[in-house]
């Protein structure tokens, strides 16, 4: 379809709005170039997919494409050798990733009847290795991990020990009493990428050593003492080995990426095309848009269609042309909507034939055409001289030539703009020409002498739009098979013109055109009524059988109730007792690492007092499966406080209260070595005496624990070895304590800190899974830990 004429019709606008739908920069051009076929098997195949992304969408299932990057220019240049960035090797793996978690969610939830959605993502790649390579080694844009390579790893280190050896000599210089006078401050700074110390001008000897910098005022040289200056050179020697490492590294992925070039290539085109299709599909759901039924016959039929532009509440059209009649003229007063009719059309056609589901109803059909032409609106160019209707009449010269029996013509206010005489003769030519090369046209009109013809022509069809003529305003609503009314009588009557006026206006009137008029009325008056008792029969209708689905939803609830209710009570009771018995056992583990000999006994007992209680626990829960668990309601004399003794109703275990929320109404209890949230309804209070012996008292460190654990620690300032070792009993009283998640504090520094930090975190068996701070948190120098 490459001859549309198109002067007003909006088809950009909705690209426009389709794009912002897409998550890549790539699916966004897609759209941008996104042009009608007239191939039927491609608009099929077109409308299908988008279907498929609809129904994905509508099933729940969220297609993760948000690590989608343009990575073009890095396959690109990889292919051509060059050494690509982090940035790009950034990029690229975050693609990889999103390719592989969309091939394992598709593995896991594939829908039926998505073929084609099921071959792109199975022709997708998966390149989990050096993904993961990638991110491992490469931290940021500006940041590559010690561990991306074992030579990498020793120049850091060697790096670190001896900065710390010239800071070391360079400290015993300025806190050397020796030298105090001669400082202009007693501290360590960097000048040049070498560390230096400031010295008084005036005791430039005093110090043997290079200079390296001199400050504003020319008081005070920046000195690099003798003592430092062979270190300092080795230490710049190590950065340069460590730059060429970085780059040996960025050099090994980028062959990775360019051995795997076609791959990605591919990988690329098919989530790319993924991420078109589900632009396609969100838009559509956003519109209520359907997949209407094609044909070739040139058979329009739109059911309740709705301009996809007009937002609010949008009274929606019948139209239909194609079987009966070719052409339809659409008649009525301004601002009825007529050119809103004629637009909805032509989008339709536009949008159906470019693979995108259009506003309408379940049964809509239309006709793959080879070309969609309009003329609409005032084309009136003051520059090139050209009227009204010269301008029209050059678009439709444009449309005559190219016009062909499988084309769809709208042509907005045909013959307007000259002598109402021959602008009427020379519509009713243009529209015989169109008829006769088996053309689908619909023309709106003000001429009566286009209604008669409509009405005297086979092939040709009247239509209109309404006009309230009590409010002075238009309904919107289409009618075929009616002409439509000027009402200039009626408006002018309502809008209080002298009765005289209007009565001699209508004696200039030919007797023909009054009875037309007439005949109009009577026929839109019955019309009105038969629309007004089919309504009536219809509201009726829809009661009685909104009164049956009603009736069929609680026969059904009723049904299913009770079975929801025990279903519900059982997997409650399941859930909760592989809970306990999950934790119980960590708590276990944890415990039998504890090596001190003070607290074996504390130990030994714990572990028996968990294990029988979990016993009974199981035994009262297993035994309820088939059985709903009673709440017990208590009404106590007073309200429960915190450390009070109580027992949990319908388990049959005992524990103490640590804290009351009485917003949800619940307490937070120590039930052995463990912490439960339950309801306060579900207690009932137990005056007995306390806990006594090695129960008690691990009870007490227990919660002790709880209250004095802070959720987070400072860890700046230390070594490695003492960072380790703090944070390591940390966790452990973290973990006792029954925090959910802590905030270990490193500093950014070099690294080093943080990267053994999070090492010893992958072994613990403890930590479910660790995190950089977010921006609010402290960003790289604080590292979040969640416990299992």
């Amino acid at each position: 379809m490459n001859n549309r004429v198109e002067t007003v019709l909006e088809f950009d606008k909705i690209k426009k709005i389709l794009s912002e739908y897409a998550l890549s920069p790539m699916a966004k051009q897609l759209i941008y170039d996104l042009e009608p076929s007239s191939d039927e098997l491609q608009v099929k195949k077109l409308q299908q997919e988008t279907s498929e992304g609809v129904n994905i969408l509508k099933s729940g299932i969220h297609m993760p494409l948000e690590g989608l990057r343009d990575i073009r220019n890095s396959l690109r240049l990889a292919k051509l050798g060059s050494v690509l960035s982090p940035k790009d090797l950034l990029d690229i793996a975050s693609t990889m990733r999103a390719s592989r978690l969309i091939k394992a969610l598709w593995s896991e939830k594939k829908p039926e009847h998505c073929s084609i959605l099921d071959e792109i993502i199975q022709g997708l790649h998966s390149f989990q290795s050096i993904e993961e390579k990638i991110e491992r080694a490469i931290l940021s844009e500006d940041e590559i991990a010690d561990s991306a390579s074992q030579k990498l790893t020793a120049i850091r280190r060697q790096k670190r020990v001896l900065t710390q050896r010239i800071r070391e000599k360079l400290e015993s210089i300025v806190n050397s009493p020796q030298y105090q006078k001669v400082l202009q401050e007693p501290i360590v700074t960097v000048r040049k990428d070498r560390y230096v110390i400031p010295v008084k001008l005036e005791f430039k000897g005093s110090i043997p050593g290079v200079v390296h910098d001199q400050s504003s005022s020319g008081s005070t040289l920046y000195i690099e003492p003798m003592p430092v200056l062979q270190m300092n050179n080795e230490l710049r020697q190590l950065e340069t080995e460590e730059k060429k490492e970085i780059e040996r590294i960025l050099r090994e992925f980028t062959l990775k990426i360019q051995e795997n070039h076609d791959f990605l290539s591919d990988t690329l085109n098919g989530l790319v095309n993924l991420d078109f299709i589900m632009a396609k599909a969100g838009y559509s759901v956003d519109i209520k848009g359907v997949e209407p039924l094609f044909n070739t016959r040139g058979y329009i039929n739109i059911i309740k269609g709705r301009h996809p532009l007009l937002k609010g509440k949008v009274v929606p059209i019948d139209i239909f042309l194609g079987d009966k009649f070719s052409i339809l003229v659409i008649t009525g007063p301004n601002t009825g909507g007529k050119t809103v009719s004629l637009k909805t059309v032509g989008l339709m056609a536009l949008m159906s034939q470019s693979g995108l589901h259009v506003p309408a109803e379940e049964g809509t059909q239309l006709a793959v055409f080879d070309e969609v032409f309009a003329d609409i609106g005032d084309e009136q160019s003051i520059e090139q001289s050209l009227s009204t209707f010269s301008s029209h009449l050059k678009n439709i010269k444009k449309i005559v030539e190219k016009a062909s029996n499988n084309c769809l013509v709208l042509l907005d206010e045909l013959g307007a703009g000259t002598d109402p005489t021959e602008g009427a003769a020379l519509a009713m030519a243009i529209l015989t020409y169109f008829y006769e090369k088996g053309s689908r046209v619909i023309a709106t009109t003000h001429y009566s002498e286009l209604k008669a013809f409509a009405y005297s022509t086979e092939g040709i069809e009247n239509a209109s739009v309404e006009f309230d003529v009590r409010t002075l305003s238009p309904t919107y609503r289409l009618t075929i098979g009616i002409p439509g009314k000027s009402n200039a009588f009626e408006i002018a009557q309502r809008l209080g013109l002298k009765q005289g006026i209007i009565d001699s206006a209508r004696g200039l009137l030919a007797a023909e055109n009054l009875k037309m008029e007439e005949l109009l009325r009577h026929i839109e008056q019955e019309k009105n009524k038969a629309e007004e008792e089919k309504e009536e029969l219809n509201s009726l209708r829809r009661q009685y059988l909104k009164k049956l689905e009603k009736l069929e939803e609680e026969r059904e609830k009723v049904r299913q109730q009770h079975e929801k209710i025990l279903e519900k009570a059982r997997e409650k009771a399941r859930t909760m007792l592989e809970k306990v018995e999950s934790e119980a056992e960590q708590i276990i583990a944890r415990l039998k690492e504890v090596d001190e000999k003070d607290t074996k006994q504390i130990r030994d007992k714990a572990i028996e007092t968990t294990r029988a209680w979990l016993r009974e626990a199981g035994k009262s829960l297993k035994g309820s499966e088939g059985q709903i668990l009673e709440t017990v309601h208590q009404k106590p004399d007073e309200p429960l406080k915190p450390g009070e003794k109580v027992k949990i109703a319908g388990l049959d275990q005992e524990g103490h209260i640590i804290s009351i929320d009485e917003v949800t109404k619940t307490a937070q209890l120590q039930v052995g070595i463990m912490k439960i949230n339950v309801p306060l309804k579900s207690l009932i209070k137990i005056f007995e005496e306390k806990f006594t012996g090695q129960r008690s008292r691990y009870t007490s460190i227990a919660m002790e624990k709880a209250r004095n654990v802070s959720n987070q620690i400072d860890l700046r300032g230390l070594t490695l070895d003492e960072a380790l070792l703090k944070v390591d009993k940390y966790l452990d009283d973290a973990y006792l304590a029954g925090m959910s998640s802590v905030y270990l504090i490193h500093g950014k520094g070099t690294g080093v800190l943080r990267q053994g930090i999070q090492d010893m975190l992958r072994k613990k068996s403890e930590v479910k899974h660790f995190r950089p701070g977010n921006m609010d948190e402290g960003g790289l120098g604080v590292t979040v830990v969640e416990f299992k």
